[in-house]
């Protein structure tokens, strides 16, 4: 691949200088140059010295709170914005592992796509993201082998986005704290004729959880119920209440779920919260952090 200029990469992190430094190990070792930057969303005082010690000043952008991951993302994306002059930025959290080529190969599977706002990277599950108007994010078959697959929404593991696309349709939207903020976003690029997809055999790892089952059950469903009423219709929201009920009284969970959004609690606060219309950081008594 052609020299290109440095691809700004943000790295929201919170409390995890170990996993942070795997990360940025493992985007400073990419065959394409990177510029990081990352984001600390309120990490404790221990961890954020440790933190300063890790990094360039220039390049920690110190929250002082815990914003969520998609407000922690617009942080770095607006600096993005405002000071570099790449066309693409890469997102990801503290803990996502790519491959060393894993950028070029993204890079290289949308370099003759101009209709490409959204691209991720392959987190090797063998489903393709779509975007069900009743149900909300879900994985269909995929279909195709190998390079760029179009899918409703990118992974949010390791997505980049264009700088074209965001300049149009904005950036995530921060009521959503964390969990589906990039499929809302893949929305809004597509009814602005935009494309998303993922790139096969450009591998990201993920290896840990870094918030409570209880948490990622609150936020998929709150979200996902907010998601549906505002780009689909509050009948598309009930329906999925519907069946959220009728799944918690039965004992069991929607594919593809695996499980990690198995929480009663998490899911009925979640859905207690969407109908009083309370959103960005998860209420006091969802359990987590």
């Amino acid at each position: 691949m052609s020299a290109l200029a440095p691809i700004t990469v943000v790295l929201v992190h919170r409390n995890s200088v170990e996993s942070l430094s795997l990360t940025l190990n493992a985007f400073r070792a990419q065959t394409v140059a990177t510029q990081l930057l990352i984001v600390d969303n309120g990490s404790d005082g221990v961890v954020e010295s440790s933190l300063r010690s890790l990094v360039e000043p220039d390049t920690l952008l110190a929250m002082g709170r815990n914003l969520g991951f998609g407000p922690g993302a617009n942080v770095g994306l607006r600096r993005w914005l405002r000071e570099s002059a790449g066309e693409w930025c890469a997102i990801a959290p503290h803990d996502a592992i790519p491959e060393p080529d894993t950028l070029e190969k993204i890079l290289d599977a949308v370099k003759d796509r101009p209709f490409v706002g959204l691209v991720s990277a392959d987190v090797g599950e063998p489903g393709r993201p779509i975007i069900e108007p009743f149900l909300g994010p879900i994985d269909a078959p995929a279909t195709g082998t190998g390079g760029f697959e179009i899918a409703d929404y990118p992974h949010g593991t390791l997505m980049l986005v264009r700088r074209r696309c965001i300049e149009e349709v904005g950036i995530f939207d921060e009521r959503y704290f964390a969990y589906c903020e990039e499929a809302e976003l893949a929305l809004r690029a597509a009814a602005a004729g935009w494309q998303s997809g993922i790139v096969r055999h450009a591998m990201v790892h993920n290896p840990s959880i870094s918030i409570s089952v209880e948490r990622i059950a609150y936020l998929q469903h709150r979200n996902t119920l907010l998601m549906l009423r505002e780009h689909f219709g509050r009948w598309n929201a009930w329906f999925r209440i519907g069946m959220a009920l009728i799944q918690l009284s039965i004992g069991t969970v929607y594919p593809p779920a695996r499980g990690l959004n198995w929480s009663p609690a998490g899911r009925l606060k979640g859905i207690r919260d969407y109908i009083l219309g309370r959103y960005g950081p998860p209420a006091r008594d969802v359990g987590g952090d």
